[in-house]
């Protein structure tokens, strides 16, 4: 796997929407972020012709994301934010031109897509970071975020996840009036929960993402499967599919042998809330209870000697930290620490 070239404080980097674009009609925490990306960041924005438009076709999409990877004045691209239909632009992306310019790309969610596609031709990207979300936060950006993401923007070396002593998965909604100056509201986390055992580290390449948008893959036959030796990553998302999906998706994978002497599989904080879903705090605490039972009961079935850890902040969790897509991660069930090599 290729790691590629990192920006630099000044760099010009890309913004495109790969999948929805919601900065069309959601402009706040979009311009707060381009905001962070120039202020703090220290990084030129340079938005592409879908980056602000709603329904944008397939192929167009596609045109920005190999417009942004030849483009030698670009040193990095990010996502404005997910979506639900980003495998449709697949068959519209060059090949050669990604794999002769290789860049760093973050985002995470239905960009998970593209994460995989970019390690099917032996290119690390980054799964976190998007425009609208981290970066553009409510408030201010939580520290741990902010670390994470300066690190995987500019580093290459290992950086050490840290367990957040609190969480939140209920945003502030992105039409609040004077959205910059509100405040996220935060709940008390338990850190990680390990499970299995293991008498050494182990060391292996990321593989996996957002686990609904993977199982999409795999149902199209677009998916890039794990390299040797991958450690598995996944994460749900604000459609909070229920448990008995969760382990229908990771069933899936084990049928396909893609779990089958993984040495840890590393799992983020379920979502348990949405606008559309707002559960009640009895019911959330009932739904993650639930969602880890199913993946301890797949890990069992078909990864019985993996180390299990559950509730990174990975994904669609606040805060978040990035992991390398294809990049190099140590889990250490003895310590109880994990890094990752950005």
């Amino acid at each position: 796997m290729l790691y590629p070239p990192k920006p630099r404080p000044g760099s010009r980097v890309a913004v495109i929407s790969p999948s929805a674009g919601l900065p069309a009609i959601l402009p706040a925490p979009y311009e707060l972020g381009l905001r962070r990306l120039r202020d703090e960041f220290k990084l030129e924005p340079v938005e592409y012709p879908t980056t602000r438009v709603m329904g944008a076709s397939a192929a167009d999409r596609a045109r920005d994301v190999v417009a942004a990877f030849a483009d030698p004045s670009i040193d990095a691209v990010l996502a404005s934010i997910g979506g639900d239909d980003q495998l449709t632009i697949l068959r519209h992306l060059d090949p050669a031109v990604l794999r002769a310019n290789p860049k760093p790309f973050f985002g995470y969610s239905d960009n998970t897509t593209l994460l995989n596609y970019l390690s099917g031709l032996g290119i690390v990207g980054y799964h976190g970071g998007s425009v609208m979300v981290q970066l553009g936060r409510a408030g201010d950006m939580h520290p741990l975020t902010r670390d994470s993401l300066t690190a995987a923007l500019f580093g290459s070396d290992w950086f050490e996840l840290t367990a957040s002593t609190e969480y939140s998965d209920e945003p502030v909604d992105w039409q609040t009036p004077d959205y910059a100056a509100a405040s996220e509201r935060m709940f008390p986390a338990a850190g990680w929960s390990w499970h299995g055992a293991s008498a050494s580290a182990v060391t292996g390449p990321l593989w996996g993402g957002n686990i609904e948008v993977l199982t999409w893959l795999l149902a199209a036959d677009k998916v890039a499967g794990p390299p040797p030796g991958a450690i598995f990553f996944a994460e749900t998302s604000e459609d909070m599919p229920p448990a008995t999906e969760v382990y229908y998706m990771l069933r899936n994978l084990g049928e396909r042998g893609w779990l089958s002497g993984v040495p840890a599989i590393l799992l983020g904080r379920p979502k348990c809330w949405d606008r559309l879903n707002q559960l009640s705090p009895a019911a959330k605490l009932t739904y993650a209870d639930d969602q880890r039972a199913a993946v301890l009961r797949a890990a069992a079935e078909y990864a019985p000697d993996a180390v299990v850890v559950l509730d990174l902040d990975i994904g669609h969790t606040d805060p978040q930290q990035v992991l390398p897509y294809g990049g190099e991660a140590r889990v250490d069930a003895v310590a109880r620490r994990i890094s990752v090599r950005y």
